[in-house]
């Protein structure tokens, strides 16, 4: 297979940065270079939107992620990208934004694939791929995952490790219903997408029904042995849903993963 090599500072973390990804993933095997905060301040002239650390964790759990290093405090953008211990790549995949005759230049000049990603290569959020079944227990989790962040991705670590993780992402009408004008942000293929990218999800799905247990054509679908939660999503119609079905119902605390900055849809949304 061949070595893909991609360069950013993949600052937003959001679904753009993901869909890139995955396109590049049709040439070979990603290995991402990381721009170190530095190497952002450099370039952009001010501070990444989310610290280094963050970040290297967000895109190290993306399932199209094979491999991560992080950039010196400088980057050059006509050089080809190179991770440390690693061999030349065959071939380096940026989007159209972002390519220069420089980096057309030095790709010819070493014998290496220049791949330009255009507006409509990255066009809309194909379904993402379902894991095959591990044959352990089933674990089902509901959610809007509006503004999608680290959190989400620490959640789905946690619950995966009882079993295959399946997450039902709250369709559009109903996120509405439940919280109000101007949600959600983002349309239901976009945030299945983007859940779906995660490499600790088997399958990301959309809910069919309504209200705080939309997603229960689905549950009764899959049978899960648990239904896991955090805090905020704690509902006494979950519990008793549960309850009555015998699914194991499971209430986790919001907590970062250790060194990183807690983080809220709430909060990054503004509202």
């Amino acid at each position: 297979m061949k070595r893909v090599v991609v360069s950013s500072g993949f600052e937003q973390l959001a679904s753009a940065d993901f869909r890139f990804l995955s396109e590049a993933a049709k040439t070979g095997e990603v290995h991402v270079l990381l721009w170190s905060d530095e190497a952002i301040r450099a370039t952009t002239g001010r501070e990444p939107t989310f610290p280094l650390a963050e970040r290297r964790y967000v895109l190290e759990a993306v399932r199209w992620v094979a491999r991560l290093a992080i950039s010196g405090p400088a980057v050059d953008p006509d050089a080809i990208p190179v991770l440390p211990g690693a061999a030349a790549p065959d071939a380096w995949v940026v989007d159209e934004g972002g390519a220069t005759a420089g980096q057309r230049a030095a790709c010819a000049a070493r014998g290496v694939e220049y791949r330009v990603l255009s507006p409509q290569d990255l066009a809309g959020f194909p379904e993402p791929p379902a894991v095959p079944p591990s044959g352990r227990k089933k674990v089902i989790v509901t959610g809007c995952y509006d503004k999608f962040h680290s959190g989400h991705v620490r959640f789905f670590e946690e619950v995966s490790a009882w079993g295959d993780l399946y997450v039902a992402i709250g369709h559009d009408a109903n996120v509405r219903e439940l919280k109000g004008p101007g949600h959600p942000l983002y349309p239901e293929a976009e945030r299945r997408f983007l859940v779906g990218s995660i490499r600790y999800v088997t399958q990301a799905l959309v809910t069919s029904g309504m209200g705080w247990l939309d997603a229960e054509p689905e549950i009764t679908r899959l049978r899960p042995d648990y239904y896991a939660v955090n805090e905020d999503g704690d509902r006494p119609e979950k519990r008793a849903y549960c309850a009555e079905h015998g699914i194991e119902y499971v209430v986790l605390q919001r907590r970062p993963k250790p060194g990183l900055a807690r983080r809220s849809s709430t909060d990054l949304r503004g509202f």
